[in-house]
């Protein structure tokens, strides 16, 4: 084989969210350059619950030329701006993580030092009112503005955003091949995966092989062993239940994050139905009574069979092991609360183009993908245990659990940091930016102790001055927006499905 050849052939072993977001972003970037095939099989479900995004996707979306409007009514999709969390500082209380930025930063501090000298200065107006996107979410407005200035998201239904996905890739040349693989081959040489046999013993061989197995992991667990990091000693919730409900009034631009008092719920308005969700801990709920649980806080009839999902959170020691590539559920998995399985996905996908070797597989982007890839997965861990563990509850054994679990030292830092000074710093392309932090911790009740000296800097006039200005401005921007039902309805509104 040519040294130039020798990474030509790409196959992706499973379909679903992760396969057909590699399959898209490889046939529409390398073209012919490489010889790409996904194998799927329609007797094997897939997870599917993944529908509430993060803003990086819509850049995805623009990196591969997908039309927004198009992808939308394909996919059913809303607008989002944020996560509404009820119940998690303590019962009765509730608190917004938007996207985008809150008010207005200096370079050498955060808004969040100057809110905190207006309040000692007297100055009442809470932190929400200084973020467009929060306001405009929970007022349910939206709508495209100029310069990007209103950072969003999609609500969308994945099995769809697959099957986009899917017909675009194969208009750019992925070849899928229907069939269950029976078993993975090896080279007995090098350790190296070879072939894909599939029943019926039809062998698909190929150079580098993407792992897109979800739980199951069958390549890069099942046959190269690349080990796995258990976290759900700080991330305690290993199961799940779905159901999807007709919309019973206008879809809310933003998600619904509802704690109770052994995890949370989620519920995600599309155009055509609701998302909703149980997450809890085996070891606190039963499945029953879960399920029970879940039954009395829906809203309307269920249209589906419930879902039943369980997981392990933690991630997989090496996600690219030997010429395998593990992407999405077979890397890993961290629960759903900050809706970050597909941007883990989009990531992975993206780094491996990047990556992707023109002849032998380089130990050098073994090493490197691998660190960036934990990187990505632990400081994302951090932040989802940042919700578990910065609480008032201790109104059940799950959150005592939780107050009195250890947690890791990266996000001891983090908080212990906030606490005293105010102040949170953004690490090497964390994902999540120094609003969110600050959105979070504060909802869920750390209060700083002291603020950036800068901010003391202005008069109460120029304070007074800055702070109208700013809610103004937003509230300004807000009264002039379209609700977000027919912005939708005009610019993406999809046929509603007629029930089978």
């Amino acid at each position: 084989m040519k040294e130039e050849q020798a990474m030509r052939r790409i196959v992706i072993a499973g379909g679903g969210t992760a396969g057909w977001m590699a399959a898209a972003a490889i046939a529409r970037t390398l073209g012919p350059v490489v010889e790409l095939t996904l194998i799927e099989s329609e007797a094997i479900g897939t997870i599917g619950v993944g529908e509430s995004t993060i803003p990086p996707l819509v850049n995805y979306n623009r990196l591969l030329g997908i039309n927004e409007a198009d992808f939308m009514r394909a996919t059913q999709a809303t607008f989002k701006l944020g996560i509404l969390f009820d119940d998690w500082k303590d019962l009765g209380t509730r608190y917004f993580h938007s996207f985008g930025l809150t008010g207005k930063d200096h370079w050498s501090a955060g808004f969040q030092h100057f809110w905190l000298h207006g309040r000692a200065k007297g100055h009442d107006a809470p932190y929400e009112d200084y973020c467009l996107e929060l306001a405009a979410a929970v007022q349910g407005k939206f709508a495209h503005l100029p310069d990007d200035r209103l950072n969003y998201a999609y609500q969308l239904d994945s099995g769809l955003y697959a099957r986009f996905l899917r017909q675009m890739a194969e208009g750019d040349g992925a070849k899928r091949i229907e069939g269950r693989i029976a078993r993975v081959e090896l080279d007995g040489e090098s350790g190296d995966i070879a072939a894909l046999v599939l029943d019926g013993d039809r062998r698909i061989e190929g150079d580098i092989f993407i792992d897109c197995t979800g739980f199951r992991a069958l390549l890069i667990e099942g046959a190269l062993h690349a080990g796995f990091e258990d976290w759900s000693h700080w991330l305690p919730c290993d199961s799940a239940i779905a159901i999807q409900t007709p919309n019973v009034g206008p879809p809310t631009p933003y998600t619904r994050v509802m704690a109770h008092d052994a995890g949370w719920q989620w519920r995600i308005p599309l155009q055509h139905r609701t998302g909703n969700g149980l997450v809890y801990c085996s070891r606190y709920l039963d499945r029953e009574p879960a399920l029970e649980r879940l039954l009395g806080n829906i809203e309307g009839d269920p249209l589906t069979e419930p879902n039943f999902l369980r997981f392990t959170a933690g991630t997989r020691r090496r996600q690219w092991h030997r010429n395998c590539v593990a992407i999405g559920l077979s890397g890993g998995f961290m629960e759903p609360l900050e809706s970050t399985a597909i941007h883990l996905i989009q990531r992975s996908v993206l780094r491996f183009v990047r990556m992707l070797p023109a002849g032998r597989v380089s130990e050098r982007d073994i090493a490197e993908y691998n660190d960036q890839q934990m990187q990505d997965m632990v400081q994302i861990r951090d932040f989802l245990v940042c919700h578990y563990k910065v609480t008032n509850r201790r109104d059940s054994p799950f959150w005592r659990h939780c107050a009195a679990m250890p947690i890791p030292d990266t996000l001891e830092q983090k908080i212990e940091l906030f606490r005293e000074t105010g102040r949170v710093f953004r690490r090497n392309e964390e994902l999540f930016a120094e609003n969110s932090w600050v959105q979070v911790m504060m909802g869920q009740g750390v209060e700083p102790e002291s603020y950036h000296p800068i901010a003391a800097k202005l008069r109460d006039d120029e304070l007074d001055r800055l702070l109208r200005m700013i809610r103004g401005q937003v509230a300004d921007t807000v009264a002039s927006l379209p609700d977000h039902q027919s912005y939708v309805a005009r610019y993406c509104g999809a046929e509603v499905p007629q029930a089978a």
